[in-house]
């Protein structure tokens, strides 16, 4: 039974069932396993816990032009035209009140023929419009789904290790997680919450090397999402600062402005 556990672990069928891409016969053979072993429920629910992280990470507002579009379309009323009858002192023979019906008619009959086919090819350049948007958002979505199934296999791999950064007295509701993979050298941060500062200062990420501090960048409460940062060779520990806006970041860390920190495992 434990041969056939691990054999299961290393298929990669948690995986593929917490993406959604098994088939029902492999989705009852997943839920069997998690109902049954104790360490793959642990496993799915730390999967799951990933995949939220990445959702956050990638989630996308609805463009605010939608609603303005649907409202103006609820709210248009058709344009009413008023008739007024004025009183006539003599008779009209009928022949030519039936002329005027026949020419009202075939009149009014052109102009909604007109009205139609105008309308019938805006139609079909909207649809055609809409078609490219839809082409278009196609490839974007498959984008950012290729990017976040690339850093779903970089958060579950093995080798990558997850460091909790909390903030100390100055910043108690500080909380970031970084992700660092030493044999891919690749290193990701996940802004979890930072406290607000005000405008002249702002929050900076330092690798802390046996004889420098490097600069990683500018971490902002705007941008809270799972974000690649440059990968230290060596690195012994990680490093938040608050430091004075000079520009896009500085070349020098203050050990006094220090916020958060953490000692890398050496690898």
């Amino acid at each position: 039974m434990e041969k056939n556990l691990q054999i299961f672990m290393d298929s990669g069928l948690l995986d593929s069932y917490i993406l959604g891409t098994t088939t029902p016969n492999e989705n009852l053979e997943v839920e069997s396993y998690i109902a049954e072993f104790p360490e793959v429920k642990a496993e799915y629910e730390r999967l799951q816990d990933n995949l939220e992280i990445l959702a956050k990470a990638n989630a996308v507002e609805a463009p605010k032009y939608i609603l303005n579009a649907v409202i103006k379309d609820i709210t248009e009323d058709a344009p009413v035209i008023q008739m007024h009858s004025s009183p006539t002192h003599r008779r009209t023979p009928w022949f030519s009140i039936a002329a005027s019906i026949a020419a009202f008619i075939f009149a009014g009959t052109a102009f909604l023929l007109y009205e139609q086919n105008v309308s019938l090819s805006h139609e079909n350049q909207v649809v055609v419009e809409e078609i490219f948007d839809l082409r278009s958002d196609i490839e974007d979505n498959n984008k950012r789904l290729e990017n976040v199934m690339l850093q779903f296999m970089k958060l579950n791999n093995p080798e990558t290790e997850k460091y909790v950064l909390r903030g100390n007295a100055r910043a108690k509701d500080l909380k970031t997680v970084a992700y660092i993979n030493a044999v891919d050298k690749t290193s990701m941060i996940d802004v979890v919450s930072l406290p607000k500062l005000p405008e002249n200062q702002t929050y900076q990420i330092w690798a802390e090397l046996q004889d420098r501090m490097v600069n990683l960048g500018i971490l902002d409460e705007s941008e809270r999402n799972l974000k690649t940062i440059p990968y230290m060779e060596d690195a012994l520990g990680l490093s938040i600062t608050i430091e004075q806006k000079v520009g896009s970041k500085i070349n020098k860390a203050h050990a006094e402005n220090s916020v958060a920190e953490i000692t890398l495992k050496n690898n």
